[in-house]
């Protein structure tokens, strides 16, 4: 008996030792697939930030056709297109 009782005194240390390995092997597939799918979704904010890129390229490419529009109608103020021109509206 007295050799037993040290015995089952060190048992609880050796025993959550392989308790917290199991749990890791358990949890690890989880987290894999976690991660998957984060790298697959777009967040919010990466959402926004490629909406404003697009934005901003968008009003680039109005600019220059104004600027273009603006030295063809300096040129000959009687073109057609020359009176469409009405504001700036982007995303369309």
């Amino acid at each position: 008996m007295r050799k037993v009782l040290p015995v089952l005194a060190v048992l609880p240390f050796l025993v959550s030792g392989c308790i917290s390995t199991a749990t890791s092997i358990v949890k690890a597939p989880f987290q894999v697939a976690g991660k998957a799918v984060d790298w697959t979704t777009t967040s919010q904010e990466e959402s926004d930030r490629n909406y404003g890129k697009k934005m901003r390229k968008q009003e680039a490419e109005e600019g220059k056709q104004r600027k273009e529009l603006a030295k063809r109608c300096k040129k000959d103020p009687q073109r057609s297109e020359c009176g469409q021109y009405q504001d700036y509206r982007a995303g369309n």
